[in-house]
């Protein structure tokens, strides 16, 4: 007899040592695939972070980071439907890139489709040798849904985000770098402690310069010239005559490493 009411199976899995949190997506035999679970288990924490973590890792388990769209446990909807589905996959990227908090992904094996555009929401990129970067959505007769369109396609450009859609073309590690998919191409086995290492620098930032550097930079990028100006204007006078800038020039001055985070 079986217990019907047992709970789920849990689809991420989180650790945090001191003010760092790894999540990691836990579906290691379907390699990580994105389906409902999953993108109401990212949901469920950036839209709350445990307090006092000021920096994120996301990877996946079994070699994979995601894999895409579970195509298995997709199912058919109408089109109002659909668009409500992809609006929503829309909102947890949005919480990823402008949640306020800097994340480091580590990319490993499949990031396929919906990975790519989780991946593409995150501050870091570090690809291992194993990654390969497909949009193979053409294969499947879909279009992606979760975001692509602007993320994927203002780092790679439209001409080049059509030429992988329409052939289904993979990328590795060193051609992400090359491509700016991925911000550093480590070896193998070496994503996770470089990732470690580069969200304690990061976390040890001015908490108040981190956030805008993640709220600021892509808005001005979507902005016409002159108004992007007039925004870096306001950005750097709020930051200038925050505690951060008051605290990095004392430490400047008595030449010792500046803590923010007293």
């Amino acid at each position: 007899m079986t217990d019907d009411t047992a709970a789920p199976r849990a689809v991420t899995r989180l650790e945090i040592d001191g003010d760092i949190a790894t999540l990691t997506f836990d579906r290691a035999d379907k390699r990580n695939a994105m389906n409902d679970a999953l993108i109401d288990a990212l949901d469920a924490f950036f839209s709350a972070p445990p307090e006092g973590v000021n920096a994120v890792i996301l990877r996946g388990e079994g070699g994979h980071f995601c894999a895409g769209l579970d195509l298995a446990e997709h199912e058919h909807r109408a089109p109002v439907a659909g668009v409500h589905h992809s609006r929503n996959w829309h909102r947890v990227s949005d919480l990823i890139e402008f949640g306020g908090l800097p994340v480091i992904s580590v990319l490993t094996g499949a990031v396929i489709g919906g990975g790519l555009e989780i991946a593409t929401s995150t501050h870091v990129r570090i690809a291992e040798p194993s990654v390969r970067f497909q949009l193979p959505e053409g294969r499947r007769g879909i279009f992606v849904g979760g975001g692509a369109t602007v993320r994927v396609g203002r780092i790679l450009g439209a001409d080049r985000m059509r030429e992988m859609m329409l052939t289904g073309r993979n990328y590795g590690a060193e051609d992400g770098l090359r491509m700016g998919l991925a911000h550093y191409a480590v070896g193998e086995g070496e994503g996770l402690p470089l990732a470690r290492e580069l969200a304690r620098k990061v976390a040890d930032n001015a908490p108040f310069s981190n956030y805008l550097m993640i709220q600021a930079l892509p808005r001005i990028a979507d902005m016409s010239r002159g108004d992007g100006l007039f925004t870096e204007s306001l950005a750097t006078a709020m930051s200038q005559t925050s505690d951060g800038a008051r605290e990095g020039l004392r430490a400047f001055l008595e030449k010792r490493p500046p803590n923010f985070r007293k």
